[in-house]
């Protein structure tokens, strides 16, 4: 596979099992020399980039609970590729314009809440709706401050949705040309992750939980995957356990926290309560291996050699995996 391999040193730790990885975790061989170089001085960490994604949920009716949105990045990205991940991205410098129109918690609450100014905590929040519109074609806004929008597969707001992609349009004048207001209130800030120092491609990046809105629907709209589905989260990190789904670290900690969730809403009701303390893996050599832990994650500390060696690459599920697939047909966080 591209730029990554499943974690596992067959047989020498805990939870490991002979003869293949543990589970899926997503690890660049490069990483070794990266965290050497860093210890040695001789590698000045990139500045992380803020950014935003979205878990998208929706209750599956009976006991079936809840569903979540995800997508598996191509194969050949240079940042983890193959692995499932949910739709998000980076900020673009517009999206703390002033003049958004903006609906639920002010700008000073948001700010509080995710531990920067008032206009980081817009951007932000602009770039978790920005990018679920741009990569799934659903939007988190609405006419008023108590509505949203329906349909959004149509002609016309394709256009506006390649237009943003694009940089040619900003969000501010999106929401402006077509009358609404983002709503904030649709989303809670639920874990805030960073990309380790040793890594070429670094991320500050906010994860918010919401639930598909009535009358929206999701579609592959990313050039960056090749694969959506909706899964039950559980569904998804046992997947991950058994090897099977490549994800980062961050994917798979948010996975296991939706799943204590019966309901989108009660997902969205736990928000408020979750730890928004910023997780960022430590590495260390130790022994002739390295060793890579994020703290307060226990399960992902992963001893490798220095020189780790390639190893297969977890299989896809089928494109029918989870309770209700895309209906385009599937293509991921």
């Amino acid at each position: 596979m591209a730029k990554g391999q499943a974690n596992g040193r067959a047989g020498e730790r805990p939870g490991e099992r002979p003869g293949g990885p543990a589970n899926g975790q997503w690890y660049p061989p490069e990483w070794p020399d990266r965290i050497r170089a860093l210890a040695a001085g001789t590698l000045t960490p990139v500045t992380p980039r803020r950014a935003a994604t979205v878990m998208l949920l929706k209750d599956t009716g009976g006991d079936g609970g809840t569903a979540v949105h995800m997508l598996r990045r191509r194969t050949s990205m240079a940042f983890a590729g193959g692995a499932y991940a949910y739709p998000g991205g980076g900020v673009d410098p517009r999206d703390d314009d002033r003049d958004i129109g903006w609906a639920g918690p002010t700008r000073a609450w948001w700010a509080d809440r995710l531990g920067v100014d008032e206009a980081g905590a817009q951007a932000i929040v602009c770039a978790a709706v920005r990018e679920t519109f741009e990569e799934a074609g659903v939007l988190l806004a609405g006419p008023t401050g108590e509505s949203v929008a329906g349909d959004t597969t149509g002609a016309d707001w394709e256009a506006d949705r390649s237009a943003l992609v694009a940089r040619e349009l900003s969000f501010a004048e999106f929401l402006d040309r077509r009358g609404l207001v983002l709503r904030s209130d649709l989303l809670g800030a639920w874990a805030r992750w960073i990309t380790p120092e040793f890594e070429s491609r670094r991320y500050d990046t906010w994860f918010f939980v919401a639930a598909l809105p009535e009358g929206q629907r999701t579609r592959n709209a990313s050039t960056e995957a090749d694969r959506t589905v909706w899964i039950a989260p559980q569904e998804a990190a046992a997947g991950y356990d058994r090897g099977e789904l490549l994800m980062m670290p961050p994917t798979v900690a948010t996975l296991r926290g939706l799943a204590a969730c019966r309901t989108a809403a009660e997902a969205l009701a736990s928000a408020p309560q979750r730890d928004m303390t910023p997780v960022l893996a430590r590495a260390r050599f130790l022994d002739g291996e390295v060793v890579l832990s994020w703290p307060g994650h226990e399960e992902f500390t992963k001893h490798v050699p220095s020189t780790a060696p390639e190893a297969a690459s977890p299989s896809a599920p089928d494109d029918d995996a989870g309770p209700d697939p895309d209906p385009t047909g599937g293509t991921s966080a």
